[in-house]
């Protein structure tokens, strides 16, 4: 063979090495900047959860981030049970006691912390946190519907005008989501379509939106709660056509407002529960509303993207909590996994942000323990 044909054949194959070589190199380059990347983003969400952290702990303007001994006092502070018998006949509900003198009721919003209708544990600033989160969400709805606050002598004590119960809770859900047992997630899942009375589409996907928000009643005074359709309230007694539709009217009102106000501050209002009772012939909003505990929240700005990934959306409430106990194989039943210091201290961080998202105040934590300062206000 020539010498040039030679020459021009290893030009060729030294052309291809070099490009096989390059091809390799990009690939490689493609790979580590793609670890890179996945670093960048486990990074920001280090720094994105450690910005949480200090928003949510922060006291005031210019003041230091609560002190690991605060919360630590707070830890072993915690207000689980009241005893304050000379305020009225006592009775003890999952998270409030309250205490009943005449058409006046003293409500003590304890830390408890229930989960799928049980006991848990506690969580540091729970109480006072629900509260604040209420006494917001009372003002901001006020023209659509009266509530019982009468006024606040502490973080954690309302006075309250005494009514009758409604009895039912009134569950508005915008999404399909949850792990409750009377979660619309799990139900639709177990291939259940008519939820409540509210006939659902097939296809819908976990944390999907829903067409419209719809109600799904449930049980008030049983140890486990179960869903009602209208249908059902009505024929149980539990209450008539005419106050069951002007109950669902209110609700969906105090929902949409809720939906609206959340949407300016970043949030997604995604389910709720409301308590009503009857003042004569009006129906008055009791209890709580639109905290954490009777809520779920998550951080819009995220929403389309998680939901098309699979992944779960951030939470601003007591879900991931939930989770958590679902994960160690509770659901209600048996005994409740002990709360470590770290998940309590996770929790309260969530509610104190979503305190101070919602209000625009920043948290205000006492001195002195709930335990210590309810005891102080209601004992004199």
């Amino acid at each position: 063979m020539p010498l040039d044909e030679v020459a021009a054949i290893a030009g060729t194959a030294d052309r291809e090495i070099r490009r096989a070589q390059l091809i390799e190199h990009r690939r490689r380059l493609a790979q580590a900047a793609h670890r890179a990347a996945a670093r960048v983003d486990a990074m920001d969400r280090m720094i994105e959860r450690e910005d949480v952290v200090e928003s949510a702990l922060r006291v005031d303007e210019g003041a230091p981030l609560l002190t690991d001994r605060r919360m630590a006092k707070e830890l072993h502070g915690t207000l689980d049970r009241t005893d304050f018998g000379h305020l009225g006949v006592r009775h003890e509900g999952k998270v409030r006691d309250s205490y009943v003198d005449g058409d006046v009721r003293t409500i003590v919003t304890t830390d408890r912390l229930s989960a799928f209708d049980r006991y848990v544990g506690t969580i540091p600033f729970k109480g006072q946190i629900l509260n604040a989160i209420a006494n917001y969400w009372f003002d901001a709805t006020a023209d659509i519907v009266s509530n019982h606050l009468l006024e606040v002598p502490d973080p954690n004590v309302w006075r309250v005008r005494e009514c009758t119960p409604i009895p039912l809770e009134f569950v508005v859900r915008g999404y399909a989501t949850g792990v409750t047992n009377t979660s619309l997630w799990v139900n639709y899942e177990a291939g259940e379509r008519n939820i409540a009375g509210n006939l659902l589409p097939e296809g819908l996907r976990r944390n999907e939106r829903l067409p419209a928000p719809i109600l799904t009643p449930t049980t008030k005074f049983e140890i486990r709660d179960r869903n009602l359709s209208r249908a059902d309230a009505i024929a149980d007694g539990l209450v008539t056509a005419e106050l069951f539709d002007r109950c669902a009217d209110v609700c969906f009102r105090l929902f949409a407002r809720g939906t609206e106000l959340a949407a300016r501050r970043g949030l997604i209002l995604v389910d709720t529960k409301y308590e009503l009772g009857l003042l004569g012939d009006e129906i008055v909003l009791i209890d709580e509303i639109h905290t954490p505990d009777s809520s779920r929240y998550w951080y819009a700005d995220r929403y389309d993207e998680l939901f098309q990934s699979g992944e779960e959306q951030r939470s601003l409430d007591k879900e991931p909590l939930r989770e958590w106990l679902v994960e160690r194989g509770f659901h209600g039943e048996g005994e409740a996994p002990v709360l470590t210091d770290e998940v309590r201290i996770a929790t309260a961080t969530r509610y104190i942000l979503l305190a101070e998202e919602l209000t625009q105040q920043p948290f205000q934590a006492a001195e002195l323990t709930a335990a210590d300062r309810v005891a102080r206000a209601l004992e004199s």
